[in-house]
């Protein structure tokens, strides 16, 4: 639960990127506060995926700061970005379909016993994660390449919550899958805000947006347009920020003048 007066667990602070002559980003800032979900809209060419590239660690950014947890950080690779935990999931999943769930949910941080792996112990604990995530999958030793879309999503979930992730990044995560599968994100999403840990979700589904967000975050041509509670607009108003690249107008009343 977020006190008042926390710092959030993540602010990405006047953010600027360019790749030659052309600007992907200019002076952008959000933050993330634990257990909410922040969405991140634009058209193609935005920005928003450079942006949390730079938060990942894949990208570099050219000024701005990164504050975790209140303390300013650099993040200069996805090494440092997982130190600081922040894990991210792409729409491609990073899964070797010809492996079981243990084996892609320890990929790369093994646990040995003996000089072997300790494959009873990598079993246990996944079986352990994916329960505390009301995740369930028959047999885990199956290949994962023979699990629907939404299962090999929760695997990949599962991977950075048993690596202690505080801040994750989702990329069009609910874009390859059914009505059904899409309905076990919204579940696994609403188990990770229980536990504090906030998401920044890029997609372009504006359904998406309001079924999984709390507040949004446009950005037109690599600049910010507006950040503000999902609730505060209907879908058509966003829909036309991300189009026009204008916040929204002042829909304040304005004084009468009498006389």
């Amino acid at each position: 639960m977020t006190v008042p007066g926390d710092p959030p667990l993540a602010r990405m602070s006047g953010i600027s990127k360019h790749f030659g002559g052309i600007s992907a980003l200019e002076n952008v800032s959000v933050d993330l506060y634990p257990g909410e979900v922040v969405g991140i809209l634009g058209h193609n060419g935005a920005g928003k995926s450079t942006l949390v590239k730079i938060l990942a660690g894949a990208v570099t950014p050219d000024a701005g700061e990164i504050h975790i947890g209140g303390e300013r950080v650099v993040i200069r690779d996805p090494n440092d970005a997982r130190a600081h935990g922040i894990e991210t999931i792409y729409q491609e999943l990073a899964l070797c379909g010809n492996l079981d769930a243990p084996s892609n949910l320890f990929m790369g941080r093994e646990t040995n016993r003996y000089g072997f792996l300790d494959d009873k112990y990598m079993l246990r604990e996944t079986r352990r994660i994916l329960d505390s995530l009301r995740i369930r999958i028959g047999n885990l030793g199956a290949p994962v390449e023979n699990l629907s879309g939404g299962q090999r999503q929760s695997i990949a979930i599962g991977r950075a919550v048993y690596f202690e992730a505080r801040i994750l990044i989702m990329d069009e995560p609910t874009a390859a899958l059914g009505m059904e599968e899409t309905e076990l994100v919204v579940q696994l999403i609403g188990e990770l805000k229980s536990k504090g840990i906030g998401i920044f979700f890029i997609s372009h589904d504006i359904h998406d947006v309001y079924r999984f967000t709390d507040r949004i975050c446009v950005l037109k041509g690599g600049r910010h347009v507006h950040t503000c509670a999902t609730s505060a607009h209907t879908q058509d108003e966003i829909v036309e920020m991300i189009i026009s690249g204008r916040p929204p107008a002042d829909r304040t009343p304005r004084p009468t003048v009498d006389g």
